[in-house]
């Protein structure tokens, strides 16, 4: 009996042993295919998979196309699909008969969104020149997306039809240093809000507008922080309006000869109405 009792014990250890193999071999397999899987994220697509983002128009593209082109006709650049939606390159003459089109040949009541895009890559300075990180990895040469561009700066927007549950993107090119685009106020009143935001952040000033103002900036806020050339806090520090003199770090010079003093930034009128100290200790004695 105890020799049946020492077989049962030896084949449990055997088993667990065998167990604890398996597990080892397991986790070593999914280590492997864990990272085999993330060298596959970061790795550049390939040609077939590049080919695969941009497939043909589908039937109901194709009659939105046919509809633009017959009323655009050469106003049109280029044309590709994106993820199912149609996306039109228009020339900049041609922008505002675009939103025209959308509204009545092609049924689009409702205005998406418009807006800007700045393809230039984003300058890195500092520790931010050491490597990128990100995932996929951020370009650093200009690149463009679908239907191309003719330059930095370009402005989109999207329509939609309720009715007909179909809907295009438009683009057309801006000049960087001037950038100027025809408003779509006219056509679709949801355009001001928009065209407001783009000419804030990105700079484009949309003609015929009724009235170009800051959403969420000062009027005396300088620049457009969406473009990428815009000066980041984080590159370029300016001094806080109104500070006189700041105290110095231990072992560096203090800014505007203060010898590390704190400037007294009491106003005047405050210090003249002020008591002395030496006046205090009258009173107490």
């Amino acid at each position: 009996m105890a020799d049946d009792l020492e077989r049962e014990q030896s084949g449990a250890a055997e088993e667990v042993s065998v167990e604890q193999q398996l597990a080892r071999t397991d986790e070593g397999a999914a280590a492997e295919q864990a990272r085999a899987d993330a060298d596959e994220a970061d790795a550049p697509p390939t040609a077939e998979q590049a080919e695969g983002e941009s497939r043909p128009l589908d039937d109901v593209e194709q009659e939105l196309l046919a509809r633009l082109e017959r009323e655009l006709g050469d106003g049109i650049v280029e044309s590709a699909d994106a993820f199912g939606m149609l996306v039109v390159r228009v020339k900049p003459d041609a922008w505002r008969r675009a939103a025209e089109v959308s509204r009545h040949e092609l049924e689009c009541d409702y205005l998406s969104f418009i807006a800007g895009i700045d393809w230039q890559p984003a300058p890195r300075e500092g520790d931010e020149a050491g490597g990128d990180t990100s995932s996929p990895v951020q370009p650093t040469e200009m690149t463009f997306g679908v239907a191309g561009s003719a330059g930095r700066m370009q402005v989109f927007a999207h329509v939609q039809s309720t009715k007909r549950h179909w809907g295009v993107t438009f683009k057309t090119d801006v000049d960087e240093r001037d950038p100027h685009a025809d408003s779509w106020v006219a056509t679709y009143a949801g355009a001001d809000w928009h065209e407001r935001e783009c000419w804030e952040m990105f700079g484009v000033v949309f003609d015929g507008h009724p009235s170009l103002r800051h959403l969420y900036l000062p009027s005396e806020f300088e620049g457009h922080p969406l473009r990428k050339d815009y000066p980041l806090l984080a590159r370029i520090v300016k001094p806080w309006p109104g500070l006189v003199d700041v105290e110095a770090m231990p072992g560096e010079d203090a800014p505007n000869g203060a010898q590390g003093d704190v400037a007294d930034v009491t106003p005047a009128a405050e210090s003249a109405d002020a008591p002395s100290a030496e006046a205090d200790q009258g009173d107490q004695s």
